[in-house]
């Protein structure tokens, strides 16, 4: 077996710091709206796998992430319904309300966004995005497979 490269020990860290970080510059951003990562993130999967999301698939995404298991995911969407902003038991849809505060945030988060992603030459955030696609998907096939 050959030793991999140096650079593969800096992967791992250097990930979940920017993860860290702009998890962090997001949370603070959303809260100058009233808002939370953990509602961006459903409105997110729900506006743009929609309309008719699988409650089930949304909740299995939502309970992937750090901040959300079962209870508070079920918390959570049954605060997005009691607030008027998604509907539906098996599916999941946003109603006028929801659409509209999905828009909103998405053009509020858009410009941050752009501008520091805006520093770095565009081939290479494709690059980047190309990537972290194909370990996703790699490790994922790898897990269904042991």
């Amino acid at each position: 077996m050959t030793t991999p490269p140096a650079i593969f020990g800096q992967f791992g860290p250097a990930l979940a710091f920017a993860e860290r970080t702009l998890t962090a510059t997001l949370r603070e951003h959303l809260a100058q709206r009233g808002s939370t990562t953990e509602t961006w993130y459903a409105l997110r999967l729900i506006g743009t796998r929609g309309p008719g999301l699988s409650r089930q698939e949304l909740s299995r995404d939502l309970e992937g992430s750090q901040n959300l298991d079962a209870g508070s995911t079920a918390e959570l969407l049954a605060r997005l319904e009691a607030g008027g902003l998604i509907r539906g038991d098996s599916y999941i849809d946003l109603t006028a309300e929801g659409e509209a505060r999905y828009r909103s945030l998405r053009e509020y988060v858009a410009a941050p966004a752009a501008r520091l992603l805006g520093q770095f030459d565009i081939h290479d955030i494709e690059t980047t995005i190309r990537t972290l696609q194909a370990i996703t998907q790699r490790a994922a096939e790898e897990a269904s497979t042991q």
